[in-house]
């Protein structure tokens, strides 16, 4: 799963980086370019030749979108599309392992900010430092913030979703200083303890999570329905999820 994030992220680099590339639409309006579908390919076909009997799910092949099982493989090519477009620079490769409902394995690569982050074999996660090879060099392991500041709190919010319901739910709580960010390095950042708590009010799918949720619970964090703080589970009718916080669990809840 790591050398298949690199490799499509290369892919995705060598798009971002030319002088123009095209933007369609999908049929729920969202953009797709080439380095999406270009990244999608390579990743599938790496997924399906190792684990051939793992269902595997990913946003760019419709036909996938087929509610087959608990466990299950999930991908997400280029999440951020938007910040790929307008050469942000915060999109990710996200591929997932779901194990009965629960994203135990994930992998998070941010090529254009030099990032990795994945999980290990036991399950703990990790940030690798480039550059990145064919087998792992240095690696840090990363763990939430142990004991966050209730009185003065860092949180991260959706750099291209953010709106009033979400600064809202943000004004609840105390905070010390806030950033925004795109696609999955959001949960990343609680993950590293660069932030506390990530709220999102708004549609996403199971591909844009399961990576960063993986990630994040690795390092010790939670990531719960935003309407009863139950767990966030995987499989889904239709991959669709409920609005969720993602966060470290000393930060003291809100209710909704």
């Amino acid at each position: 799963m790591r050398r298949l994030a690199l490799q499509a992220g290369a892919r995705i680099m060598d798009i971002y980086e030319s002088e123009d590339f095209e933007i369609r639409a999908k049929s729920d309006d969202s953009p797709v370019t080439a380095a999406d579908e270009a990244a999608d390919a390579l990743i599938a076909e790496g997924l399906r030749a190792a684990f051939p009997d793992v269902p595997l799910v990913t946003e760019e092949q419709a036909a996938s979108h087929v509610q087959t099982a608990r466990t299950f493989l999930i991908v997400d090519p280029l999440d951020g599309t938007k910040e790929f477009v307008q050469r942000r620079g915060d999109f990710t490769v996200n591929i997932a392992y779901v194990e009965n409902g629960v994203p135990v394995r994930g992998v998070v690569y941010a090529p254009a900010k030099g990032r990795l982050f994945y999980t290990t074999g036991d399950g703990r996660s990790v940030e690798e430092h480039g550059p990145f090879g064919d087998t792992p060099g240095q690696v840090t392991p990363i763990g939430v913030n142990a004991t966050p500041d209730n009185r003065g709190l860092m949180v991260v919010a959706s750099k291209s979703h953010r709106d009033a319901a979400t600064d809202a739910y943000i004004d609840q709580y105390a905070v010390r200083d806030m950033t925004s960010a795109g696609s999955s390095l959001k949960f990343c950042l609680v993950a590293t303890g660069e932030a506390d708590l990530y709220p999102r009010l708004g549609r996403t799918m199971e591909w844009d999570t399961a990576a960063g949720d993986a990630v994040l619970r690795g390092a010790g964090g939670e990531v719960v329905r935003f309407d009863d703080h139950t767990a966030l589970t995987y499989g889904k009718p239709g991959f669709e999820n409920p609005f969720f916080i993602a966060y470290a669990p000393g930060v003291l809840l809100v209710r909704a």
